[in-house]
């Protein structure tokens, strides 16, 4: 052996920041419930793994908590701390994973971990929806990461394709189905004819609903995804708020058999739209052809349908709930964001290049399937078709069926599927509809999308 070989056998090896080879990456875990708890777990069994991908060991140097009286199985309790400032704060901690959920204390821990120097990994979408802009500020001003795949749909890779490999293209429009809980009560009632109140108690026994499901089932959940979603594929600012919201709760079974009828089914989807004249975002229940990627789409799972000028049509699909689905998407971050450490560098931030317009909800142009319950007599068809033209919405079909759900003989049901149309003019005619002596209550109306 030379001595050049005898000295460089000796050496070291240190990475860019002068840190040994061997020296750990030190993560602070901000909660460990169904998520933190696979995360940690998954930290500890895949130490040589994760070695190979970042070039240095992860070690857990604690883990914040509420009660850490708790027992947790195979987790030391040494580790545990009611003390969340505290361990944010450490100087020994590299990597903070923020999975408490909730706007405070969440929002200033994560700020002093970025103004401290230390990248964040989070899943909190509500967080992000009301205040990324804040916070991806306080990471690009202190040369850290802040990651958040796990945000918007669970184990979908989606984050990263809008913010980095579609960052060169023009997205148009990302549509998806972003919240597992809804999509199952849907699933339910339509392949079993349960109503709505069914399916809620069964998602719940099987652990895709919580307790209160309120949060999910009026869309809530899915608009702060859809914020974060429109942010990145328009590379602009869109908070939670700004997002037209509906939830499911209205939809019957009456709805799901007018929409097989139609050879369709309802989803409730997230659509973010960009355009000259601005952006929109809308969270609500929709009809979608079966004919459609998303159609098939069934129980918890989520998919995200992206079409970019250049690279068309994309659709990205998996398990979008669930402890170890979101903690795959969590630690893939971690290991990201360890390996940008490694080197001493941070990855690109968030792109904000365009101001877009808001769009004024009013303007949101789209097609609605309207159930209308009138009076079964001559003239009342022409009367209904007079209110139509009178807001400019212009009616493509229209059925009429008895209606079953009466004893009245004079009763009939009135389907109307229009062609595009203003949403200002569509709620003005069933405002107007609503109030005719023909018609006995207030008609039903849901959006449709992917119908040509």
């Amino acid at each position: 052996m030379t001595n050049e070989g005898v000295l460089m056998s000796e050496v070291q090896v240190h990475d860019t920041a002068g840190h040994s080879s061997s020296e750990p990456l030190r993560v602070a875990l901000l909660g460990c419930g169904t998520v933190g708890s696979q995360v940690a777990r998954m930290i500890l069994t895949r130490g040589d793994d994760i070695i190979a991908r970042v070039g240095r060991p992860l070690e857990i140097a604690g883990i914040s908590v509420a009660h850490v009286d708790r027992p947790r199985q195979g987790l030391d309790s040494r580790l545990f701390t009611t003390d969340s400032a505290a361990l944010v704060s450490r100087p020994d901690v590299d990597i903070v994973v923020e999975l408490m959920g909730g706007i405070d204390p969440a929002r200033e821990l994560i700020l002093t971990a970025l103004r401290s120097g230390k990248s964040v990994v989070t899943a909190n979408k509500a967080l992000l929806a009301a205040h990324g802009e804040e916070l991806n500020a306080a990471a690009e001003h202190n040369g850290v990461d802040l990651y958040y795949e796990a945000a918007v749909a669970g184990a979908i890779p989606i984050v990263r394709p809008l913010r980095e490999s579609l960052v060169g293209d023009q997205v148009r429009q990302v549509m998806g189905i972003v919240n597992g809980t809804t999509n199952y009560v849907l699933d339910q009632m339509t392949t079993t004819g349960m109503d709505f109140e069914q399916a809620v108690a069964q998602a719940q026994q099987k652990g895709y609903a919580e307790a209160d499901p309120t949060a999910d089932v009026e869309g809530y959940d899915a608009a702060a995804k859809a914020a974060l979603l429109a942010s990145l594929a328009f590379h602009t600012r869109m908070r939670g708020d700004q997002v037209y919201r509906e939830g499911i709760t209205h939809i019957t079974p009456d709805d799901i058999a007018s929409a097989k009828d139609l050879d369709c089914v309802i989803k409730l989807l997230a659509v973010c739209e960009g355009g000259p004249e601005g952006i929109v975002a809308r969270v609500h229940p929709a009809l979608l052809p079966l004919s459609h990627p998303l159609a098939s789409v069934s129980g918890a799972y989520n998919a995200v349908f992206v079409e970019a000028q250049e690279a068309g049509r994309l659709m990205f699909l998996g398990p979008g709930a669930g402890g170890a689905p979101t903690a795959s998407a969590v630690l893939g971050d971690v290991v990201t964001v360890a390996r940008n450490a490694v080197r001493g560098v941070a990855g690109p931030p968030q792109a904000v290049f365009d101001e877009f317009d808001i769009l004024d909800t009013d303007d949101i142009q789209t097609r609605f399937h309207i159930r209308i319950q009138v009076r079964d007599e001559p003239g009342v068809l022409a009367s209904v078709a007079e209110i139509f033209a009178r807001h400019d919405v212009s009616m493509q079909t229209v059925r009429q069926t008895a209606d079953d759900e009466t004893a009245k003989d004079s009763s009939a049901i009135l389907t109307v599927l229009t062609h595009q149309a203003r949403q200002a003019d569509l709620s003005a005619c069933v405002s107007e509809l609503g109030e005719s002596p023909f018609v006995h209550s207030q008609p039903k109306v849901i959006r449709v999308e992917g119908m040509s």
